[in-house]
C-alpha cells in the first residue's frame, strides 16, 4: 500500500495529518479507508486514549508505526501522543437542511472552532467562499477537536454559485449595517447563516442578500471575532427553532 512521505504538511499534499488521540479516534470512526497509518509515541502508551486508538486501528487493519522521531518531525505542539496520516477527501453540502457560510475566511483557529461549534449545536453542513482557508491544515484539524470528520463541508467559487445551488435556503447575512438586531430575528429553517472574513466582514452586496442581521455589543469594540459572532448566530438560530 502507498505510503506518502512523512514531513511537515503543506496545502499542495494530497494527505494531511490529525494531531491527538481523539481527533485520531473520530478519524478512525468516520473515515478508516482513508488512513494510511497512525504514528504513536512512546510516551503515550498504556493511555485510555492511545489503547483506543490502537483498538480500532486493529479492527480496521491499519498500520501503527511507534516514532517519536516522524512526530516530532511535523507536530505542531509538544506531547502530541498520536497523529493519523490519512488522504483528503470531498463532502458535499446537503440541501433543504441548515448550513453555516463563511465568506472568505483566513484564520485557521477561527474555522476549527466554528466547526467545533457546528457539530456541538448539531449543524453538519459549512459552506466556504472562496478564498478561504485549507480547511485540512493540521491546525484547523487539531482546533476543530476531531469535529472536521463528523461534517460535510464544501468549498464554492462565489456566493451567487452558492445561492444557485441552494435556492431553497433562507438567508441570513450577518453584518455591522444589518437591518435588523438578532433578538428581532424569526429564523426560519432551512437557514443558511452567512459570516464574512475575520478583518473585513462582509461586501456591501450582501445587503441585498436574504435578511441581514447585526449582533448588538458595546461601542467600546469595533466587531466581535468571526468564531464568536459565528457561535452567537447557531445558538440563537437553534435556540428559536
Amino acid at each position: 500500500m502507498y505510503q506518502p512521505k512523512i514531513k511537515r504538511y503543506q496545502k499542495d499534499f494530497e494527505y494531511s495529518y490529525a494531531f491527538g488521540a481523539y481527533p485520531v479516534l473520530d478519524l478512525l470512526k468516520q473515515y478508516p479507508d482513508k488512513v494510511y497509518k497512525v504514528l504513536l509515541s512512546k510516551d503515550g502508551l498504556g493511555s485510555d486514549g492511545i489503547k483506543e486508538v490502537e483498538g480500532l486501528c486493529k479492527e480496521r487493519n491499519i498500520y501503527i508505526e511507534v516514532s517519536d522521531r516522524l512526530i516530532q518531525k511535523i507536530a505542531v505542539k509538544e506531547n502530541t501522543y498520536a497523529v493519523g496520516v490519512f488522504k483528503k477527501y470531498e463532502t458535499r453540502v446537503e440541501g433543504n437542511l441548515n448550513h453555516v457560510v463563511l465568506v472568505n475566511p483566513s484564520n485557521m483557529g477561527n474555522l476549527g472552532t466554528v466547526v467545533r461549534t457546528m457539530l456541538g449545536f448539531g449543524l453538519k453542513d459549512l459552506a466556504i467562499i472562496k478564498p478561504g482557508v485549507d480547511i485540512f491544515d493540521p491546525l484547523v484539524i487539531r482546533a476543530t477537536m476531531g469535529a472536521l470528520f463528523n461534517i460535510r463541508f464544501e468549498y464554492f467559487n462565489s456566493i451567487e454559485e452558492y445561492l444557485e445551488r441552494f435556492p431553497k435556503q433562507n438567508i441570513y447575512t450577518f453584518m455591522l449595517k444589518g437591518s435588523k438586531g438578532i433578538r428581532d430575528i424569526k429564523f426560519v429553517e432551512p437557514y443558511s447563516l452567512i459570516h464574512g472574513n475575520e478583518s473585513k466582514g462582509l461586501e456591501e452586496k450582501y445587503l441585498d442578500i436574504g435578511q441581514s442581521v447585526y449582533i448588538p455589543h458595546s461601542k467600546e469594540i469595533d466587531s466581535l471575532n468571526l468564531s464568536v459572532a459565528t457561535s452567537i448566530s447557531i445558538w440563537e438560530a437553534s435556540k428559536r427553532e
